[in-house]
């Protein structure tokens, strides 16, 4: 079966993430991954050292961002393409000036006044809290109606039968959870 891991930090999300980027990809590698999504904290500061260890490696890198806005949601935006990697940038741009140095602020105001909806070349991802909030699903899913939706199984790792079903209920009309194990 092939799996690519979504959300991955690295040492570029401080305290958060232990592994080099290209420490992240030789394991995906070596672990038969097919693909590693690199979702660093409000940063893509790692996407070109990833990049070159996964054109070595070939694995497919996929560059992306997590997010924590002002009112609590969490979410992962991953870039398609050139165009989605743009955008992305200027949301992680507009986020970090924003807020003073080392920091970001972002808010859901700052996803509708960045650019036209739909994003182009982005998908979101959903990380809920410890009780999941439909309301976050649904201004995701209407974000980001493109990249968003059943596309994405849900996994809850340590949550019960009950909350993951009622994430797969939500998540075929919204965006998906997507945990690391």
């Amino acid at each position: 079966m092939a799996y690519a891991e979504l959300h991955c930090l690295s040492n570029f999300s401080f305290l958060r993430g232990a592994a080099h980027p290209e420490e992240l990809v030789e394991r995906a590698a070596a672990l038969g991954y097919r693909a590693l999504a690199l979702t660093d904290e409000c940063s893509v500061a790692g996407a070109v050292r990833a990049h070159l260890a996964a054109r070595e490696h070939g694995l497919k890198l996929i560059v992306g961002s997590e997010f924590r806005l002002e009112d609590g949601l969490r979410c992962v935006l991953l870039a398609t393409d050139r165009r989605g990697y743009g955008e992305l940038c200027r949301l992680i741009t507009r986020a970090r000036r924003a807020a003073p140095k080392g920091r970001y602020r972002l808010e859901r105001n700052d996803f509708v006044a960045h650019s036209t909806a739909p994003f182009p070349g982005l998908l979101a991802l959903w990380l809920p809290g410890s009780r999941p909030d439909p309301t976050e699903a649904a201004w995701l899913a209407a974000v980001f109606p493109a990249g968003c939706g059943s596309r994405w199984n849900c996994s809850l790792a340590g949550r019960t039968a009950d909350a993951s079903n009622r994430c797969s209920a939500r998540a075929r009309t919204g965006p998906a959870a997507a945990r690391g194990g």
